[in-house]
C-alpha cells in the first residue's frame, strides 16, 4: 500500500482539471429554471387550511436536480403546498452546499439536505459553518450509486454484487489499480464534505483494508456536473445521487458503470432530509405543520406503485432534474426511471445488461417487509440513533476530535421526532415511539452492527481511521 503523504500542492495537481472543467460551466448564462406558474390541476385544489392563518404562507424552498427532487415537483404540480395554505417559491440550487447555506443565511426557508449537513452543522465538523439547523423528516432513503469509469472496468473492476461477498478479493483489484495510477487519477468525488456520501467513500474503501485518506482524494463537485468530469478524466469515481450514476451509463456510453447502490452500504439509510433553521419552527410552528404535510403527502404518492412511472417523467422537466434524452424516439424518462420506478441497470462495457428491479432503488415513504421492523415505522421517519452513526464517522475521519459529549442531546434538537409524531398523528399516520434503535450487522456491507448505547465502542473498534483527513473541496 502507497504510504506517501500527500502534499497540498500534490494534491491540487490532481484537481487542475477539475477545476479548469468548473470555471468553464461557471461561464454559462445563469437563468431560474425554477417552475414558474402552477399546474391547472394544482390550481384546482382548494386550499384545506386558510393561508391567513398561516404566520408565513409565502416560502421559498430549494431543491437540487436529481431525482430526489420529485416530491418537492409532485408537491407543486399536484397541489399539496396549496392544499395546506402555502404560496411557494421553488429555488433550483445549483449544489448541495447552495441548497445548505440558502438556509443558514437566510435565502431560504425550507430545502433539502445530505444527510449529515444538519448534524454537522449542529457539531462544526470538519470546520462546517455552526447553524441550529433543524430537521424533522427524511424526503428519501436510498436513491444514490457510486460510478466508476472505463479505465476501472479496463482494470478488472466489476459491479459489487459479481465479488459474491469477497471484499478482500474486490479490495486488492482497487489497491492495485490505485497504486499505479499518479496522484492526479485517484480522484473521487462526491456532492458534499461531511455528508453519508463522503462516508460512504470512506466506509467502503475502509471495509476492505484499504485506507482511504492515503490511497485517494476525496473532492466536491455539484450532481450536474459528474458525468462531464469523469468523461474528460477528471475523476475515476464519484457517488452522486440519481439520475447522474444512470446518466454516465446509458446516456453516454463509454463514460463509467454502477459499481454499488448505497443500500449496498447501509441498507435503509437516510439520504435527504428537509432541512429549515431552528427559528423558522419556532416563530412560524403553523406554517411549519403545513410544510411538514405537504412534503409527507408528496412523498406518500411518489412511493405508491401506480404513480411511479408518471413521477419519473415529471422530474425529466426542465425546471426539476432537465434529464432528457437527445437521441430522437428515446424515452421521455430513459435516464429518471430506473432510479424512481426501480429498473436499474449497472452497465458494464461487456454487453451484458445487469438489471435489477426492485422498489428499493428509491425509498419514499413505505418500507419493505425486512426493513420496517418496528411498528409504524416508514421512510419519512427520522432516527435519532442515525444521527449518531453520522457523529461516529465524523469522529472516525478526524472531522470532530471526540464523540461529542453532548451527542444525544445535539440528535435530540436537530432531528426533531417530537415534531414529526406530533404532524404526522394528526394525518392520521403511525409513528414508531422510540427515537433510538440497533441497526443490524446485516445491513452493513462490512456486517458490523450499530448499537446507538454505545457508539464510542462502536467507533473504537474500526481499525482503520484518520487523524486528520485531507479533502480539498470545490463548490
Amino acid at each position: 500500500m502507497n504510504q506517501k503523504n500527500w502534499t497540498r500542492r500534490e494534491a491540487l495537481l490532481g484537481l487542475g482539471s477539475i477545476a479548469g472543467a468548473m470555471a468553464f460551466s461557471s461561464c454559462a448564462p445563469s437563468t431560474n429554471r425554477a417552475p414558474q406558474k402552477l399546474s391547472e390541476e394544482a390550481l384546482a385544489i382548494e386550499p384545506a387550511i386558510d393561508p391567513k392563518t398561516l404566520e408565513k404562507p409565502d416560502l421559498k424552498i430549494g431543491y437540487v436536480p436529481v431525482n430526489d427532487c420529485a416530491p418537492f415537483a409532485v408537491a407543486w404540480s399536484k397541489g399539496f403546498f396549496r392544499k395546506y395554505g402555502l404560496n411557494v417559491t421553488l429555488s433550483r440550487e445549483a449544489s448541495w452546499a447552495n441548497s445548505r447555506d440558502g438556509l443558514i443565511f437566510g435565502r431560504l426557508d425550507a430545502s433539502p439536505v445530505v444527510s449529515g449537513a444538519v448534524t454537522n452543522a449542529r457539531t462544526g465538523a470538519e470546520g462546517a459553518r455552526h447553524a441550529p439547523l433543524c430537521a424533522a423528516m427524511t424526503i428519501h432513503r436510498h436513491g444514490n450509486a457510486m460510478t466508476m469509469n472505463r479505465e476501472m472496468w479496463d482494470a478488472g473492476l466489476r459491479p459489487l454484487q459479481e465479488y459474491n461477498g469477497d471484499l478482500e478479493r474486490f479490495g486488492g483489484e482497487l489497491r492495485a489499480f490505485f497504486e499505479k495510477r499518479p496522484l492526479d487519477q485517484r480522484i473521487w468525488a462526491v456532492v458534499l464534505s461531511s455528508s453519508i456520501y463522503e462516508y460512504f467513500v470512506r466506509y467502503l474503501a475502509a471495509s476492505m483494508g484499504i485506507n482511504p485518506t492515503k490511497e485517494f482524494r476525496i473532492v466536491i463537485i455539484p450532481p450536474p456536473q459528474m458525468v462531464n468530469n469523469m468523461r474528460i478524466g477528471s475523476m475515476q469515481a464519484y457517488m452522486v445521487a440519481e439520475p447522474w450514476n444512470t446518466r454516465a451509463i446509458s446516456g453516454n456510453e463509454g463514460v463509467g458503470f454502477t459499481f454499488a447502490q448505497g443500500r449496498q452500504i447501509w441498507e435503509g439509510h437516510p439520504d435527504r432530509v428537509l432541512a429549515v433553521r431552528e427559528s423558522f419552527i419556532d416563530n412560524n410552528p403553523k406554517t411549519y405543520r403545513s410544510l411538514v404535510k405537504a412534503i409527507i403527502e408528496a412523498c406518500q404518492y411518489c412511493s405508491k406503485p401506480e404513480n411511479r412511472e408518471e413521477v419519473a417523467k415529471l422530474i425529466t422537466d426542465r425546471a426539476f432534474t432537465g434529464a432528457k434524452p437527445k437521441k430522437p424516439g428515446a424515452p421521455i424518462d430513459k435516464f429518471t426511471r430506473p432510479g424512481i420506478v426501480g429498473d436499474y441497470n449497472y452497465g458494464g462495457f461487456d454487453g451484458r445488461e445487469r438489471l435489477i428491479k426492485t422498489p428499493e432503488t428509491t425509498l419514499f415513504f413505505d418500507l419493505p417487509p425486512h426493513l420496517a421492523t418496528v411498528p409504524g415505522d416508514h421512510s419519512t421517519f427520522l432516527w435519532q440513533s442515525q444521527s449518531l452513526w453520522l457523529m461516529t464517522q465524523s469522529v472516525r475521519w478526524g472531522q470532530l476530535p471526540e464523540f461529542p459529549k453532548n451527542a444525544e442531546e445535539i440528535a435530540r434538537k436537530a432531528w426533531r421526532t417530537d415534531l414529526y409524531r406530533e404532524i404526522a398523528t394528526e394525518m392520521g399516520i403511525q409513528c414508531p415511539q422510540e427515537d433510538y434503535k440497533l441497526e443490524p450487522a446485516e445491513r452493513f456491507i462490512d456486517r458490523k452492527a450499530f448499537d446507538p448505547s454505545n457508539p464510542v465502542g462502536y467507533l473504537n473498534s474500526f481499525e482503520i481511521r484518520a487523524n486528520a483527513p485531507r479533502s480539498f473541496f470545490l463548490s
